[in-house]
C-alpha cells in the first residue's frame, strides 16, 4: 500500500489572540485523524504579536508545542510584526554586507516625524522597523483598517502591555523572557519543502512548497530572493517578502509551472488560487477568525468552527 502523504498544517496570523489560537488548535486536533495530526508538519505563517491582547501567552503556547507534540515538526516564520519586535529587542543578525543597522533609516527618514520613531535607549543601533514598531504615531486612527492605532504604526502597544510595560518603554527589553527572545531569534524568514502533496482536480500532486510571510516578488529572480531570505539579510530597510502587498500577492512567473505551492499569511484575506495559498482571514481584527489550511485536502479550519467536542 502506498504511504499516506504527510499532513501539512499552515496556520495564519495570530496577532496576540491566545483564545483564538487555543480554539484553532483544538479544532485542528478534532478535524484530523490522530495519527496524522501527531506526525504533521505545522507551519506558522508569522505575526504572533501586536493588535491582540496576549502576545506573551501566544509565544508561550508556540514554545510549548515541541514538547507536547514531539513527533510533529514545527516551523515558525517571521512576520513583519515579529521582525520589527525582534529589531526593537536587538535580536536581529548584523547586516552581512558590513553596513550598520542604522543605515536602514535613510530611505524612509521623511516619515520619521509622522510615525514618531522610537528615540529611547538603544535606538542608535536599531533597525528601522524596530524604531517604527516602538514609535508613537501622530495619527490616532488607521483609516485603512478602520480602527484606532495601538501606540505605533504596528499596533505594538498591546504587545508592550502584554509584558506589563507601557508602550514605547525600553523596559520591554528586560521584561521579555529569555525563552521568548530565543524563539524570536530562531524564527525563519522562509521555509522550503521538496515534497508536499496537494489535492488538485487532476488528483493528488507532489509539489515543492515555499512558505514566506507575505510572498515572493514578481519580476525578480526567485533563487536570489530565497538566498536573501535564507541568509536573513537585515541590510534591507523594508523586506518586501515580509511586508509587501500587491507586489508579492501572485506567484512569480518563474514558478508558475504548477509544481510549487507558495503559502503566506499577512494580507488580511483568505485567498486560494491554484498553487497560491494566502491564509490570513483574521488580519488581527478582534472579530475575525484565525484560520489554518490542511494539506493535501486544502480544507480550511477556523477557531470559530464548532468541532471540538
Amino acid at each position: 500500500m502506498a504511504q499516506k502523504p504527510r499532513t501539512v498544517l499552515c496556520v495564519g496570523d495570530i496577532h496576540g489572540y491566545i483564545s483564538k489560537l487555543n480554539n484553532l488548535w483544538l479544532n485542528l486536533q478534532s478535524a484530523i485523524d490522530p495519527s496524522e495530526f501527531s506526525s504533521a508538519l505545522v507551519i506558522f505563517l508569522g505575526d504572533y504579536c501586536d493588535r491582540g491582547p496576549e502576545t506573551g501567552k501566544v509565544i508561550d503556547f508556540l514554545i510549548s508545542l515541541p514538547e507536547k507534540h514531539p513527533d510533529q515538526t514545527h516551523v515558525f516564520l517571521a512576520g513583519n510584526h515579529d521582525f520589527a519586535f525582534s529589531g526593537f529587542l536587538g535580536l536581529l543578525p548584523r547586516p552581512s554586507d558590513g553596513s550598520d543597522l542604522k543605515d536602514t533609516w535613510k530611505e524612509y527618514e521623511g516619515s520619521e516625524e509622522r510615525e514618531g520613531w522610537y528615540r529611547g535607549e538603544g535606538f542608535e543601533d536599531m533597525h528601522l522597523q524596530g524604531r517604527r514598531w516602538a514609535g508613537k504615531i501622530k495619527a490616532t486612527f488607521n483609516s485603512v483598517k478602520g480602527m484606532a492605532y495601538k501606540g505605533s504604526i504596528y499596533d505594538a502597544g498591546s504587545t508592550f502591555e502584554s509584558y506589563g510595560v507601557p508602550h514605547g518603554s525600553s523596559d520591554l527589553m528586560k521584561a521579555v523572557p529569555e525563552s521568548h527572545k530565543k524563539f524570536l531569534t530562531n524564527m525563519v524568514w522562509v521555509h522550503e519543502e521538496d515534497d508536499v502533496c496537494i489535492d488538485t482536480e487532476e488528483g493528488l500532486k507532489h509539489c515543492k512548497l515555499i512558505a514566506v510571510h507575505a510572498g515572493l516578488e514578481k519580476g525578480n529572480n526567485v533563487e536570489e530572493q530565497l538566498k536573501l531570505l535564507r541568509a536573513k539579510d537585515t541590510s534591507i530597510s523594508k523586506i518586501q517578502h515580509l511586508s509587501g502587498r500587491k507586489n508579492v500577492w501572485d506567484i512569480p512567473q518563474e514558478l508558475d509551472d504548477e509544481h510549487t505551492v507558495v503559502v503566506s499569511g499577512h494580507h488580511g484575506k483568505l485567498h486560494i488560487d491554484g498553487m497560491r495559498l494566502i491564509i490570513d482571514e483574521g488580519g488581527g481584527f478582534p472579530d475575525k477568525p484565525v484560520a489554518a489550511i490542511v494539506l493535501p485536502s486544502k480544507k480550511i479550519i477556523r477557531d470559530t468552527d464548532n468541532l471540538s467536542s
